[in-house]
């Protein structure tokens, strides 16, 4: 029996530490890693985990959108996990490691995840839903340049929303004064600083677009 984690991000500039150490806490044992989207499940490492893994393994990730990024996809995955043998510890979510009974064990952890795959998949559709009309509204106003950017607030990665808003809410703090180097901001948020300047410049081009509107 062993702990066996998996970890992902999206693109190379964005930074696997904060899951590494997470699943080093949890007491992992071996940590298959890949930067690669998520979009389908032909990833190499995904792969090789799970042909490493045994009977009575355990997968452990820090959240469900490591593994895949829709309900189908995930579906497949877990499933595979299971027909292996293994189990799935999804570390933000929560344990019902101290149930005795593993039949009620189970049946709490399946109702979980299917609610929470719901929740991402429902989550996807909402943020495609609001990419078209956005798309649309700025076709009428004459301002849609292409593709929705990779980090902006309309992402449709979370963690690249998240990582958007929280680059911007430190850079402000770093022009009012505050004891923060760009350097120090990207370390934080696991990101290169080039990819920190081009949220700034991200930033700074959505401001002027809504003083514009006003």
């Amino acid at each position: 029996m062993a702990l066996i984690g998996y970890a992902r991000v999206s693109t190379q500039d964005q930074n696997l530490a904060r899951q590494i150490s997470a699943l080093k806490q949890a007491g992992v044992s071996k940590i298959f890693e890949e930067k690669i989207s998520g979009k389908n499940t032909k990833r190499p490492q995904l792969n090789a985990m799970l042909d490493y893994i045994r009977d009575d393994d355990t997968v452990v990730v820090l959240s469900l959108d490591r593994l895949g990024r829709n309900s189908d996809d995930l579906t497949k995955i877990i499933q595979n996990i299971k027909d292996r043998g293994a189990t799935l510890e999804i570390l933000n979510l929560p344990s019902f490691k101290g149930i005795s009974d593993p039949n009620l064990r189970n049946l709490l952890t399946n109702v979980i995840l299917e609610l929470y795959k719901y929740i991402a998949q429902e989550e996807r559709e909402s943020i495609k839903d609001r990419q078209r009309q956005g798309i649309e509204i700025a076709k009428v106003q004459g301002k849609y340049h292409g593709k929705i950017r990779e980090y902006s607030l309309d992402s449709p990665n979370r963690t690249k929303r998240y990582l958007y808003k929280r680059a911007v809410a430190l850079m402000a703090q770093r022009d009012r004064g505050a004891d923060i180097t760009i350097r120090g901001i990207a370390r934080e948020l696991g990101i290169s600083p080039s990819t920190l300047y081009r949220i700034k410049k991200y930033a700074q081009e959505d401001k002027e677009s809504r003083k514009s509107t006003l």
